[in-house]
C-alpha cells in the first residue's frame, strides 16, 4: 500500500505536470481561437464581396465551403482520430477503451477544424480544443514519467482545461471534466482538474484578452409564480434534444451509407450544400456565436426565429456527418438560444411581457434553452448551466435555469435516449473494431 507521504508527493507531482500541460493548453487553445475568430470575420468580408457580384456570387461561399470542408476530410485521413468532436475519443481514453492520440493529432486537428469551421461548416471550436488539450495531457504525464493510472488523469484534467479555454468558462470546464469525461469527484481527479483550467484559461487570456463571450443586456430575475413556465419550457426542450440527438445519429449513419463516395468527396458536397445556406443568410452557417449574441440583442424576431432555427437543426449534423474536425457544443448552444428566443415570442401571447411585469421572462428563457437542450442532449446539466452562466457573466436566473435543464435532462432519461457522446464513442469503438478486424 502506497503511504501517505508518497501518495503527497504523486499528488504535488500531478498538480506540477497540470499546470504545465494547462499552460500549453491554453496557449494552442488561444491561438486556435485568435486564428478562428480572423477566418470567421474574413469569411464575413467574403460574403459581403461576393453578395455585391450578383448571382455569380452565389458560387464563391458554396465554392469556397466546398474547399475548407475537404481540407477538413483531408487531416482525418492523414490522422483519423481528428475525426470529428474528438470528446468521444477523449471518453473513450478514460475508460480504457482505447488509447491516447498521437501528438501528431493536434496539428491535424488544428489546422483541420480551422478550414472546416472557418469555411462556414455548423460545428464548434470546443471540441477540438478538448481533443488536443487531452493529447497534451496525455503526453506530458507520460513524459513526467505517471502511470497509466495518473495518464488518464491528466488527460481527463486537460479535456477540461481545454473547455475552458474554448468558452472562457473555468468552472465551466472544470466541470465538463469531472461530470461528462471522468464521472467522477474524486481527489486524485478534482485537485489536478482545478489546477489544469487555471493555467490554461490565464495563458489564453494572454493571447484574447478579457471580452466577455456574449454581452448581454441586464435580465431582471423572473418571478416565481413563472416558474411553472420554464418546467413546461424544460419538458418541450428535453423532447427537442432527444431529437436532436436522433437527427446526429441518423445523418451519420445516413451519410455513411454512401460508401462508394471517398469521404473527401462526402465532405465537398456537404460543404457546397452549407456554402450555398451562407450565400443565402450568413446567420444559417457557422458556428453561431454572433448569432446568439444578436438573439440577446433582440435582432432575430419571428418567423426568421423558427426559419433559423429549422435550418441549424439540419445543418448542424449534416456539418458533423462530413467527418472533419470540429465539435457540437457551439452550434448546440446557438440552436438553444433560438429555441428560448421562439418560446418567449409564443409565451408573450400567453403572459404578455408587459401584464406580468416581468421584462426579464425573454432573456431568461434564451440563457434557459441554451443550458436546458444542452443538458438534454449531452446529460451534463451542471456543465450546461456553468458554461451559460460564464459565457454571460450572467447568475440572476440560475433558478429558473436549474428547472428548465433538471425538466429537460429528466425527459431525456426517461426516454432511455442515452446521451450523445455515449452513442458516438461506441459508434466509434465500433468503426475501429472493423478495421481492424474486416469481414472475410
Amino acid at each position: 500500500m502506497m503511504s501517505p507521504q508518497t501518495a503527497d508527493r504523486g499528488m504535488v507531482r500531478l498538480c506540477v505536470l497540470a499546470v504545465v500541460a494547462g499552460l500549453a493548453t491554453g496557449l494552442i487553445g488561444g491561438a486556435f481561437r485568435w486564428c478562428l475568430e480572423h477566418l470567421e470575420r474574413w469569411r464575413h468580408d467574403m460574403l459581403e464581396w461576393s453578395a455585391g457580384l450578383g448571382v455569380p456570387g452565389w458560387f464563391v461561399p458554396i465554392a469556397v465551403t466546398a474547399a475548407g470542408a475537404t481540407a477538413g476530410a483531408l487531416a482525418v485521413r492523414l490522422v483519423p482520430t481528428a475525426a470529428g468532436s474528438g470528446i468521444q475519443h477523449v471518453e473513450a481514453v478514460e475508460r480504457g477503451e482505447a488509447t491516447a492520440a498521437p501528438l501528431r493529432l493536434i496539428p491535424a486537428k488544428f489546422a483541420g477544424a480551422l478550414a472546416a469551421i472557418g469555411s462556414g461548416l455548423v460545428l464548434g471550436r470546443e471540441g477540438p480544443t478538448v481533443h488536443m488539450g487531452a493529447v497534451v495531457g496525455a503526453e506530458t504525464a507520460r513524459r513526467g514519467g505517471l502511470d497509466d493510472a495518473d495518464v488518464r488523469v491528466m488527460q481527463t484534467s486537460m479535456s477540461g482545461a481545454g473547455l475552458a479555454v474554448a468558452f472562457t468558462a473555468p468552472i465551466g470546464g472544470a466541470l465538463f471534466a469531472l461530470e461528462e469525461v471522468g464521472r467522477s469527484f474524486r481527489l486524485r481527479l478534482v485537485v489536478p482538474t482545478v489546477f489544469a483550467v487555471v493555467a490554461a484559461v490565464a495563458a489564453g487570456r494572454l493571447i484574447l484578452g478579457d471580452p466577455p463571450e456574449f454581452v448581454v443586456p441586464s435580465i431582471t430575475v423572473p418571478s416565481v409564480t413563472l416558474l411553472p413556465v420554464f418546467v413546461v419550457f424544460g419538458l418541450l426542450s428535453g423532447l427537442i434534444g432527444i431529437a436532436y440527438s436522433r437527427v446526429v445519429l441518423g445523418t451519420l449513419g445516413w451519410v455513411g451509407g454512401f460508401t462508394r463516395v471517398p469521404p473527401m468527396a462526402r465532405a465537398a458536397v456537404i460543404g457546397a450544400v452549407i456554402g450555398a445556406l451562407l450565400a443565402a443568410d450568413a446567420r444559417t452557417a457557422g458556428g453561431g456565436d454572433d448569432l446568439t449574441q444578436a438573439v440577446f440583442d433582440g435582432g432575430v424576431v419571428l418567423p426568421a426565429l423558427i426559419v433559423l432555427f429549422l435550418v441549424r437543426f439540419v445543418a448542424g449534423p449534416l456539418s458533423y456527418a462530413a467527418g472533419t474536425p470540429g465539435g457540437l457544443f457551439a452550434p448546440l448552444l446557438a440552436l438553444g438560444a433560438l429555441w428560448g428566443a421562439t418560446f418567449a415570442e409564443f409565451a408573450d401571447v400567453v403572459v404578455p411581457l408587459s401584464d406580468a411585469g416581468d421584462a426579464g421572462l425573454r432573456g431568461a428563457l434564451i440563457l434557459a434553452g441554451m443550458a436546458a437542450l444542452f443538458g438534454a442532449v449531452v446529460r451534463a446539466p451542471l456543465t450546461g448551466m456553468v458554461v451559460v452562466m460564464e459565457m454571460t457573466a450572467t447568475t440572476t436566473v440560475a433558478l429558473p435555469m436549474l428547472a428548465a435543464t433538471a425538466a429537460a435532462v429528466l425527459v431525456a432519461h426517461m426516454s432511455g435516449s442515452p446521451p450523445v457522446y455515449d452513442s458516438l464513442r461506441e459508434r466509434m469503438l465500433a468503426t475501429s473494431a472493423r478495421r481492424e478486424d474486416p469481414a472475410p
